[in-house]
């Protein structure tokens, strides 16, 4: 018995000297390595920008209005996982945006001040369902045709791509449609759209106690059932990172002051004395950022904690099996395209509300960042693979490599060059990961 123990556990022992700490350290914290690598090349994107652009990328300024601009498609990501998961395509998120962004702008510009009067506080309220009715109405005929008339995916929303885009231009001719309502712009960011710097503050505090809350009660599940915990040193190192970053991430914003002009204005009608150095007033974190957050949370629980989550990635990992175990799949695949609309509705209040207008252009190429966010964010084409965290990250990617190229001068053809060759190279390293995981 000594022997073969002893034998037994030499190889293991020598298997685990020969483990680089790296390797040790991944299997501990139990990090995703693709995870990790997309973090990894942000991060180098952003560095390389900032030296680039002489020092302009990586500032408060810059990285807040990234992350306002990376809101609309974030939560059009987090659909689009639960779209690819299912093994479908959805071309059509931009033109949706653009035709319920448009709707949205002609019923709080146009139809609702003639029976509110300008300015009612109900506005904002009546114009975001509306838009969302809209949008989830357009998701559930999409989700139809495809479940229950068995159209292709790809030639539905191909179809859905010019369809909506050419309604978006027949409900105003064309006409830019403006402004919006005061509260609804709310939803865009700026000064008044973001919450402030206490606010953050508390808002960084609550997330910080959710990560720990989160780490804590997945030991206590893990000790429960008996699985594997993770050492006490991993459990810490995941939350001093996890808190550090948010605690980052709300220093940040924190540190974008109003501009001079509006901090006057503000200070004017307050009552308030300007002093020598002059008045700092912090945006804080913006609406459409928290909406965003709200929406990546809600579509995690929804992926990883329900029943319809559940069967979403048992039909991508097999539909012929999901079906046979006694899964609805067409209904799932057409609540799918609904929730799908609707997450395009929120995106195009979002973007209505940061123009202060509604275009005719609005969302054109939008489905390519989406689809581009979801796949290099681990979304696997094939079907049963994705994260919502994973495709949220995605966006930041494809924003950052946007907002990168504006800062350097780059002609916007180029730039959609750019955003071709990332979809490509991230659909191989797709192919290629699925490939060595088999």
């Amino acid at each position: 018995m000594t022997d073969a123990s002893t034998t037994s556990s030499a190889p293991q022992g020598a298997r685990q000297s020969e483990e680089s700490a790296v390797t040790r350290f991944l299997r501990a914290t139990e990090v995703d390595t693709r995870m990790l690598g997309m973090l990894g090349a942000l991060l180098l994107i952003w560095i390389t920008f900032h030296l680039f652009s002489d020092g302009r990328f990586l500032t408060p300024r810059n990285l807040w209005n990234l992350s306002v601009q990376t809101s609309s498609v974030a939560i059009m990501s987090t659909g689009m996982v639960l779209i690819i998961v299912t093994r479908h395509i959805d071309l059509s998120v931009g033109s949706i945006l653009g035709f319920v962004a448009m709707v949205m702008g002609v019923t709080q510009t146009s139809l609702l001040p003639s029976v509110l009067g300008l300015g009612s506080p109900v506005t904002w309220v009546i114009t975001l369902s509306v838009g969302v009715v809209i949008g989830a109405l357009i998701g559930a005929l999409h989700g139809y045709v495809i479940a229950y008339l068995a159209v292709p995916a790809f030639i539905v929303t191909l179809g859905g791509l010019l369809v909506w885009r050419g309604a978006a231009w027949w409900v105003t001719s064309g006409q830019t449609v403006a402004p919006m309502d005061a509260t609804f712009r709310l939803m865009g960011g700026g000064p008044n759209g973001s919450i402030g710097a206490t606010a953050s503050l508390v808002v960084g505090i609550i997330a910080c106690i959710g990560i720990v809350s989160m780490i804590l009660v997945g030991r206590r599940n893990r000790k429960r059932f008996n699985f594997p915990l993770r050492p006490m040193w991993a459990e810490l190192t995941l939350i001093v990172v996890g808190c550090g970053a948010v605690l980052g991430a709300v220093a940040v914003a924190n540190s974008y002051p109003w501009p001079k002009g509006i901090v006057k204005r503000y200070a004017q009608a307050n009552n308030l004395e300007i002093p020598d150095g002059g008045l700092f007033i912090a945006h804080g974190i913006a609406i459409p950022v928290l909406i965003a957050i709200c929406v990546g949370i809600v579509m995690t629980f929804i992926a990883t904690r329900t029943r319809f989550g559940r069967y979403v990635f048992a039909m991508g990992g097999n539909p012929e099996a999901a079906e046979l175990a006694g899964i609805n799949t067409r209904w799932v695949t057409m609540k799918i395209f609904i929730l799908m609309g609707v997450l395009c509705a929120i995106a195009g209040a979002i973007s209505t509300a940061r123009l202060n207008a509604s275009t005719n252009a609005q969302g054109t190429l939008d489905e390519l960042l989406v689809i581009a966010a979801a796949v290099i964010g681990g979304t696997s084409l094939g079907g049963g693979i994705g994260t919502i965290v994973g495709a949220m990250i995605g966006a930041v990617v494809m924003q950052s490599l946007q907002s990168g190229m504006v800062l350097l001068g780059v002609d916007a053809p180029f730039q959609n060059v750019v955003v071709g060759i990332v979809l490509v190279l991230a659909v191989w390293l797709d192919g290629l990961y699925r490939r060595r995981s088999v």
